[in-house]
């Protein structure tokens, strides 16, 4: 099993449909509560145990998906109101190693991840399939992503580190 990326590299259709529209936005819907179902009892040393040699802790993690899905959510936002803006991307590697990253009861996170998702998800069933082809352009590469792709690469994203929080549950019963 590849620990860094335990389902994969994101693999965008070719073809966005409508379908692949719904099943993403279910899965950033069930990601909440699928991670405090997870890390509802995690330990003191589950928390600090990383998914693999080298790779965030659980607490990192934890806190990095509110922070990565946090500038998602704006992300989208900037791409309904401007033309193909340019967005501010962040070092995540570098947020991570942050003191509250590395120490903040993970209750904040989980608090505000299910809150944002919340919000997040309601905004997404409310997109028109015009919506879903505007577009922002990321700084790293200048590459044109469309709402209909980032809302799959937030999936993806979500559920890829939940499987980080798996290989975590599983390693440390």
């Amino acid at each position: 099993m590849n620990l860094q990326y335990p389902i994969g590299k994101f693999d965008c259709p070719e073809h966005i449909t409508n379908d692949h529209i719904q099943l993403w936005i279910n899965d950033i819907e069930k990601l909440p509560s699928k991670i405090i179902t997870l890390v509802s009892n995690f330990t003191d040393e589950q928390l600090e145990t990383p998914y693999r040699q080298g790779g965030w802790t659980a607490r990192q993690v934890i806190h990095h998906i509110h922070d990565s899905h946090h500038h998602g959510y704006i992300r989208f936002k900037w791409a309904l109101t401007e033309e193909k803006p340019i967005i501010k991307a962040y070092n995540e590697k570098l947020w991570a190693e942050l003191f509250d990253t590395k120490s903040a009861p993970i209750h904040l996170s989980l608090d505000l991840i299910k809150a944002l998702h919340a919000k997040w998800v309601y905004f997404l069933k409310g997109l028109s399939n015009e919506d879903l082809e505007k577009a922002f352009i990321h700084p790293e590469g200048n590459v044109v992503i469309s709402l209909a792709e980032d809302i799959g690469i937030y999936a993806w994203h979500g559920n890829h580190h939940l499987a980080h929080l798996q290989i975590v549950a599983e390693a440390t019963k």
